[in-house]
């Protein structure tokens, strides 16, 4: 049989989707009820994040299963390490145009194994026909009160952000490269390969401020901590973390500042913890980079290596 079609709806999930429900101390009933139960331990608050995929949209169209539901799982467990969360589990609607069984093989089989490495089980959720589309809910528990938010920037604050920044943005122009050259194919990985922060969010409960992962562009994303927390900042690109395929390119602060899916976290803390972030950033072996400082006047100021305004590019750009 080639083609799913002549599966009903619940034999579908069945075979392609109960093996990733397993039931554990958090998910008690998951895949086959009415509605998931629950039990965060106590002591522990709930996190939920949602996220919608469009085919054309945030991903190109006859993108490969594998890399559909490695991507897809990914950017949506990056908002949870934006707010310090360990990931528990998540639910899946997923409308298909055809439910071709090869294809829901290699999606559910690669998300499968994601979810795995994320420590999360299935829960739930629902198929139906129409454009390819993904919508992915991700839950997962931050010990109460110690969740990180958008809203605590304050005055004096250091700015930071993990990574480098960009490259994602960059692989845009070269997905249908039939022989990337080695530049080009790290910037591809960092498109079709995010890796949420988790275990930088989760080391930032009680140091950072506030936080936000990256997926729509430093500036924008900064913007909205800005915005929350009621105050300004200054960044210096001089600052900004730049890998070195991306360094040289013509685009690169652009790229930086408003290209988009970099999946890293930014995030803002007192300078009496600048130590403990170099110490982290060591432990991890993860680049923490300070690239400016809240201020109180509104908005987001950029200045150039010569000291003057930089004004970055209009908004993030899907691919």
């Amino acid at each position: 049989m080639s083609s799913a079609e002549t599966l009903s709806e619940f034999a579908l999930i069945e075979r392609f989707f109960r093996p990733l429900s397993a039931e554990s101390a958090f998910l008690r009933c998951g895949i086959g009820d009415d509605c998931a139960v629950l039990a965060p331990a106590a002591g522990e608050e709930l996190l939920l994040s949602v996220d919608t995929l469009v085919e054309a949209v945030h991903f190109p169209k006859h993108y490969p299963a594998e890399a559909l539901a490695r991507r897809a799982l990914a950017v949506c467990v990056s908002d949870l390490a934006a707010a310090g969360a360990s990931p528990r589990a998540f639910t899946l609607a997923l409308t298909a145009p055809q439910l071709d069984e090869v294809w829901l093989a290699g999606f559910s089989a690669t998300l499968a194994a994601e979810a795995a490495r994320y420590g999360m089980a299935l829960a739930g959720g629902d198929t139906t026909r129409g454009p390819l589309c993904i919508t992915l809910q991700v839950m997962g528990v931050a010990p109460r009160g110690a969740a990180l938010l958008r809203s605590g920037a304050k005055l004096g604050d250091r700015i930071y952000v993990s990574g480098t920044l960009g490259d994602a943005r960059a692989a845009l122009a070269v997905l249908d490269v039939d022989e990337p050259d080695a530049d080009q194919q790290q910037w591809l990985r960092r498109y079709h390969q995010p890796e949420p922060r988790l275990a930088l969010g989760q080391a930032l409960r009680g140091i950072a401020s506030a936080a936000i992962d990256i997926s729509d562009g430093l500036a924008a994303d900064l913007g909205h901590i800005l915005r929350c927390s009621g105050v300004g900042a200054t960044v210096r690109l001089a600052s900004l973390p730049l890998s070195a395929p991306l360094a040289g390119h013509p685009s690169a602060l652009d790229y930086a500042l408003s290209g988009g899916d970099d999946y890293e976290l930014c995030f803002t803390a007192p300078p009496q913890h600048a130590a403990a972030i170099a110490a982290l950033a060591e432990t991890l072996q993860l680049p923490l980079s300070y690239i400016g400082d809240i201020a109180a006047e509104p908005g987001l100021r950029c200045i150039d290596a010569q000291g003057g305004d930089y004004c970055p590019a209009a908004g993030y750009q899907h691919f």
